[in-house]
Formats: C-alpha cells, sequence, structure tokens
C-alpha cells in the first residue's frame, strides 16, 4: 500500500501541505531512513518510465499520450467516456480500493445504518503495526474510533487500519466486506472488477479497470453529497498524528476536489480525480505510472485537454414538447412526450448537436403521467454523445369497453 512517507511528493506538495509528517519519534525516524537522495528517484523514475500510451478512443481531436498502463477521462454529469486507453483492462488498483469501502460508508450514513457517532473498534486483524510499507491511521489496538473519524481516516490518511476496522464492523469480516463491494460493484455497472479486500493490499484476484474505477468515482460525486466534501480536505490529525492527502492536486489546482491515490510495487503510482470548472465536471484515471510526480502532472494534463476541448451543450430546452406519442385504446388518442429533466451534454467545442426521436413502439392506455414512453438521442458529428428518456407529459386513461371496441374495429381497417 501508500507508503507513509511523503518523501516522493514536489517540493511545492510538501510546502503547501505545511505539515505532513507527523510529530511522533517512530515515524520521523521511518521517514529518515526509507529517504533516498533526490537524483536516485529521478534516476529510477525515468528508469521505471513507461512509453506514452496513446488513446484508443477519443470524442476531441489530438488527445495526450500518456505514460501509464491505461487512463481514462469521463464526464462527470453523463458518465460518457471522452477520451481513454486500456480503459477495460483490469489491474490492481492499490489504494483506488478504498473508494468503495468508503462508498460503502457513505451510503450506509445515507440510509441510517451507520451513524457518524457509532463506535468501530479496532481488532488485532484491523492494527496497523507501524510498518513502512502501508499506509495507516494509527487506531491504538483495541481501541475504538466514530464512524466519521474511520472515514476520514480512509479517504484522507489512506489508512488500512481504518477500511480492516470499518469491514468488520459492518459485515462481521473483511472477506464478507468484499462480497458487498463486489455486489456494489456489479449494481454500479463496474463489469471488470473484482475485490478481494478492503484495503488495495495485493491479491491476484483483486482488480478493477480504469472504466469502472471512473464509474465508481462518479457516483462518489452523485451519490455521497453529504460527504464528497472530505475528499478535498488536505490533511487530518488523529492519535496525535497529523497526515496530509497524497493527491498532489489538491494543493496545486483548486478546481480539483478529489478523489484518491493508491501505490503498490505491482500497480504503480494511480490517481483518480474530479475537477469542477464553470458548469463541467471531469473525471480522470491514471493507473500504473512511475511516480507520485507523474500520476499527477498526467492527471493535470488531461484535465487540461478536456476543458480545453470540451463545452455543455442543451440540445433540448426544459418544459419543451420534443414530440406526440399516438396511443391505443385511451381517451385520447395522443399524449405530449418531453424530458423528465434538464438535460446537458459535454461536446467538442464547436460542433453542433443533433437530436432524433425514437418511441416506443405500441404504447397502449392507461398511461401514467412521467412514464417513459421513448428516447431522444443526440448525435455530434454523426456520432452518439447522449441520450435521455422522453416521459409523457399528461395522464391517458383507458377508453371504456364501447370506445374500445370501435378503436379495435378502426384499426382492423386501417383508419
Amino acid at each position: 500500500m501508500q507508503n507513509k512517507t511523503f518523501s516522493i511528493l514536489p517540493v511545492l506538495f510538501a510546502i503547501a501541505a505545511s505539515t505532513l509528517v507527523p510529530g511522533s519519534a517512530s515515524f520521523a525516524r521511518v521517514h529518515h531512513a526509507t529517504a533516498k537522495p533526490a537524483a536516485t528517484k529521478k534516476a529510477t523514475a525515468a528508469l521505471n518510465a513507461l512509453p506514452p500510451l496513446a488513446a484508443q478512443t477519443a470524442l476531441a481531436s489530438n488527445p495526450p499520450a500518456l505514460p501509464a498502463k491505461a487512463w481514462l477521462l469521463m464526464d462527470s454529469d453523463s458518465g460518457e467516456v471522452l477520451a481513454s486507453a486500456n480503459a477495460d483492462e483490469p489491474l490492481p488498483p492499490a489504494s483506488l480500493t478504498k473508494m468503495m469501502t468508503s462508498y460503502l460508508v457513505e451510503q450506509a450514513l445515507r440510509s441510517g445504518k451507520l451513524k457518524q457517532t457509532d463506535l468501530v473498534s479496532v481488532s488485532q486483524n484491523a492494527w496497523c503495526r507501524g510498518s513502512s510499507t502501508e499506509s495507516c491511521m494509527y487506531l491504538p489496538l483495541n481501541s475504538q474510533a466514530t464512524v466519521i473519524d474511520i472515514l476520514r481516516g480512509i479517504i484522507i490518511q489512506s489508512g488500512n487500519d481504518a477500511s480492516k476496522a470499518i469491514a468488520e464492523h459492518m459485515a462481521g469480516s473483511e472477506e464478507s466486506f468484499a462480497k458487498l463491494m463486489n455486489a456494489e460493484a456489479q449494481r454500479l455497472g463496474m463489469a471488470h472488477t473484482r475485490f478481494m479486500n478492503a484495503t488495495g493490499l495485493p491479491h491476484p484476484e483483486h482488480k478493477s479497470s480504469a472504466h469502472d474505477l471512473a464509474i465508481l468515482a462518479r457516483a462518489i460525486v452523485h451519490d455521497s453529497v453529504d460527504y464528497y466534501p472530505i475528499y478535498a480536505e488536505r490533511e487530518f490529525k488523529y492519535n496525535g498524528i497529523k497526515q496530509g492527502n497524497r493527491n498532489a492536486l489538491l494543493y496545486t489546482d483548486p478546481t480539483v476536489d478529489g478523489l484518491k491515490t493508491g501505490h503498490t510495487e505491482e500497480a504503480g503510482y494511480c490517481l483518480v480525480t474530479s475537477s469542477k470548472r464553470a458548469d463541467m465536471r471531469l473525471i480522470t484515471v491514471m493507473l500504473n505510472t512511475n511516480s507520485a510526480q507523474a500520476r499527477a502532472d498526467h492527471s493535470r494534463a488531461l484535465l487540461g485537454w478536456g476543458f480545453s476541448n470540451f463545452e455543455k451543450a442543451t440540445p433540448i430546452q426544459p418544459n419543451t414538447v420534443v414530440t406526440t406519442a399516438k396511443i391505443s385504446f385511451g381517451k385520447v388518442d395522443t399524449v405530449d412526450a418531453g424530458l423528465g429533466a434538464p438535460w446537458m451534454l459535454t461536446v467538442p467545442r464547436g460542433q453542433q448537436v443533433q437530436t432524433t426521436v425514437a418511441l416506443t413502439p405500441g404504447l397502449e392506455a392507461p398511461v401514467t403521467k412521467g412514464a417513459v414512453i421513448g428516447k431522444v438521442v443526440a448525435t455530434s458529428n454523426g456520432k452518439p454523445v447522449g441520450e435521455a428518456p422522453l416521459v409523457a407529459q399528461a395522464d391517458v386513461e383507458r377508453a371504456g369497453l364501447l370506445l374500445r371496441a370501435w378503436q379495435h374495429v378502426a384499426k382492423l381497417f386501417g383508419k
């Protein structure tokens, strides 16, 4: 898991964080013992650098080629993939796994299954022994911590101990919690993901893809509104130890407000970010880069390309009748169809958007106001860029027996 030293991060990151190194003497000794000369780190990073990976899909021209095993850019509102490479390849996600752990905690808080003040016990299995090979919240053995502190420890400090403790609290064991993680992954449509633990510690079957992780990030942004601001918090102090968020972009780009870093030797340096500028929010996923600096730089480059090359468009204005649908066996023959909610798309800058309508065939009364009776599909330069459901704008009651009989006869004669 992520090393709890911070010497690998950029100097600017360290300055901005101001106090990334905890005050405990034991932590200071580990930090000192694992530090390497800057020249050595640069040489190692250069040696391990991957060749630039060109985009395999892109909705705008000249996407960057990024040295990573997989990367992706997604529009948060629609879930549309704007550019990607190796997006569906299952790879070790390292601590990006903890996005699912935190998401399950957040949804349990939303539903009332958990309360922020509930106490979580720290078992021998969950306890972090303070080794330099994993990241920890430093929960004392056999102690208790509130759910909200545990959530911060997972998101900000990337605590393996916090992740294991909440897994045991919610499901009885980490193994049982992994089943909950996989069930939620399936519900969200994460087709190339299998979780074996709550932390992302290496396991040969523990994999996820760039696209799946973007789907999860989007779910957090949309479903965890009350708790999403935690992902932007730069530091958290617990048990007398202050640790900084390892997402370097939080210190250098004010539009970035999440989400999670990850690192193991097998997974390389990984980062999922979310950034909002004006009315557009973009999500990036960077898997297996060669350094903490690289994952930040490549994510920054991808966000820059995305915001420069895309804009928001409203294909159909709200409260507009899009089309009129024919209804059989109703007291009226037709019903207006329109959008059920405002519809905005992210499209390449300067490109026009066209729409086509597809109504559900064979519509029959009764029809309830708000029922989906078709869809409208948007295209740009001949490529689909999104779709939205069309809903009935009024109730249509079923006709009486005599009127229905007449309508059947009229159908037979093609009237």
